[in-house]
């Protein structure tokens, strides 16, 4: 079987289930369709949330999530896998325990540590064990600033410590790193990727005087879809940021929260 039968290429998302369908697994299968890529998840934790908290989060037994993928990598040909909240210890270390079994597949790795609602998507601090167990594997991580202050131990005060702060996160092995820059103040939003050989591309768009719900979630699918359809990482990510954009221009607020939920059904170039 071949990852494009049928004209469709696959790829697979390892995320929480969001309740309130803004963000995780759902907003990770409808940025894969609206690329045309057929989406397989493993869930890792279901959550109670809406657009205006978490309130509960039930993690999904490693066991369970190592079924998950022990079965659609025993059925499918994945081009690209997208990680997103992991909730414990245990969990990460199963994916990476998968994954390391096959080091050829492209990975994108979101560090999602709290909610857009202020929540916490973990059980425990998990920047120790993401820095041990996932990225010295991915070809990707994407974090915001707080992640990545998270992940440093340090803060990031503007747009000037950016850099340092990439070069910094390659340290731990990823092969590129994308960071975001959504939160630091300014009328244009900035995110820098810093590619292993030091290449660092800034990408820059008008910021929307809105709060999206997620963003994150779709961006690491975004571009995880792009290279399923095998583009280069870089190009990979300029469209992501496109979508995104554009998704979240289009977006609607569906709840009685302030969040904006993105239009995943805008074009993709």
């Amino acid at each position: 079987m071949t990852g494009r039968r049928n004209g469709r290429p696959v790829a697979l998302t390892i995320a929480g289930s969001d309740s309130g369908g803004g963000a995780g697994i759902q907003a990770d299968l409808r940025t894969f369709a609206a690329h045309g890529v057929h989406g397989l998840c493993a869930i890792t934790a279901v959550t109670a949330q809406n657009t205006r908290a978490v309130t509960a989060i039930e993690p999904v037994r490693p066991r369970i999530v190592q079924a998950q993928l022990d079965a659609v990598f025993g059925d499918f040909d994945v081009r690209a896998v997208k990680i997103g909240m992991l909730a414990t210890p245990a969990i990460v270390r199963a994916v990476a325990g998968a994954l390391a079994k096959r080091p050829r597949l492209p990975v994108v790795l979101d560090p999602v540590l709290v909610a857009t609602t202020g929540g916490r998507l973990s059980t425990t601090d998990l920047a120790p064990v993401l820095r041990r167990h996932l990225l010295n594997g991915v070809d990707l991580v994407t974090p915001n600033v707080p992640e990545a202050e998270s992940l440093l131990g340090r803060r990031l005060r503007s747009a000037d410590d950016l850099p340092e702060a990439a070069l910094a996160l390659l340290g731990f092995g990823a092969r590129a790193v994308l960071l975001k820059g959504g939160h630091l103040k300014g009328r244009r939003v900035r995110d820098l990727l810093a590619l292993a050989d030091g290449t660092l591309r800034w990408f820059a768009h008008a910021r929307i005087d809105a709060q999206g719900h997620g963003t994150g979630c779709t961006l690491s699918a975004a571009i995880a879809a792009n290279l399923a359809l095998g583009e280069a990482m870089e190009e990979a990510v300029r469209r992501a940021i496109g979508y995104v954009h554009r998704a979240m221009a289009g977006g609607y607020e569906p709840g009685k929260g302030k969040l904006r939920v993105l239009d995943h059904g805008v074009k993709t170039r």
